[in-house]
């Protein structure tokens, strides 16, 4: 029943009068009602995953959960979009990001919400930095792990910011996109993938034997390259694939490789498109 300490994580304050119009105008997802927490992104015109986030509203304004890796990017569109809105937007570095799974026991004095992606990564709590470094937390090795286990993906190890649509990154099986909310930046493409079924590119798991192969690894169906290896851990990985082609690989008979590493299909329960090579679909 472990607790973690997100390292790579970064809390991002959004405030003001115009704050939940703003984020509306710009996200993939709708503003969360205060108390509530929503999972969304912020993209390109053409579509392209700038930050994906978790917006978790408060009476205070809205605190964006993201990559701290992307932070810095992301205030800069933010600040980009803002014009003439009444909105406040910076960091907060005295805040820390932590998961609590399992069952673990909920960190007191702190903001906490379920991880909207999926029911069982979770609960989250935004709590002081000091009192973060006193928990005793699980190493967030740990936390990848669980995340692995379940198939969900992570920025920059499973997909590349500024390069992925979301329909790639899953995010439409995660609840990232409401379809049926107003503009946003970058709607028309998503729109246009959702309406045409063209998202023929997914992140899927497979069963590796021993530790995966390095991250970023060309996977191979005969001499065809038909995807790249994300995150792992011993026995699992996540990883990039075109759909259309493992299914000609599956039709021909062609082992699927990545390095000097055999991979087999494993299924993915909660998503609802097919995977090649599974009788049932993905949740077979």
């Amino acid at each position: 029943m472990p607790i973690a300490i997100l390292e790579s994580r970064a809390v991002v304050r959004i405030a003001g009068a115009d704050a939940a119009h703003f984020l509306d105008n710009l996200l993939t997802a709708r503003t969360p009602a205060p108390g509530a927490a929503r999972y969304g992104a912020l993209l390109t015109p053409q579509g392209k995953i700038v930050a994906d986030m978790i917006v978790v509203a408060t009476e205070a304004g809205f605190r964006l959960d993201a990559p701290k890796a992307v932070v810095a990017d992301l205030i800069k569109r933010l600040t980009l979009y803002r014009l003439r809105a009444k909105v406040e937007i910076g960091t907060l570095d005295d805040l820390a990001v932590a998961v609590a799974w399992g069952g673990a026991s909920p960190v007191v004095d702190a903001l906490a919400y379920d991880d909207p992606r999926l029911p069982a990564l979770g609960r989250r709590f935004l709590l002081p930095a000091a009192e973060a470094a006193a928990l005793g937390a699980a190493p967030e090795a740990d936390w990848q792990a669980h995340r692995i286990a379940l198939g969900i993906p992570e920025g920059a190890a499973d997909f590349v910011y500024g390069d992925a649509f979301p329909h790639e990154a899953d995010m439409d099986q995660l609840g990232g996109i409401d379809f049926d909310k107003g503009c946003y930046v970058g709607q028309e493409i998503v729109s246009r993938m959702q309406h045409r079924g063209t998202a023929r590119t997914r992140i899927i798991p497979f069963a590796v034997c021993g530790p995966p192969p390095p991250e970023g690894t060309p996977i191979l169906a005969g001499d065809k390259t038909i995807g790249r290896v994300g995150s792992g851990v011993d026995g699992r990985l996540l990883a990039t694939i075109r759909l259309d082609r493992l299914e000609e690989a599956r039709l021909a008979g062609h082992a699927v490789t990545a390095g000097e590493e055999k991979l087999s299909v494993e299924p993915l329960p909660w998503a609802r498109f097919p995977i090649p090579g599974l009788s049932e679909g993905s949740a077979s």
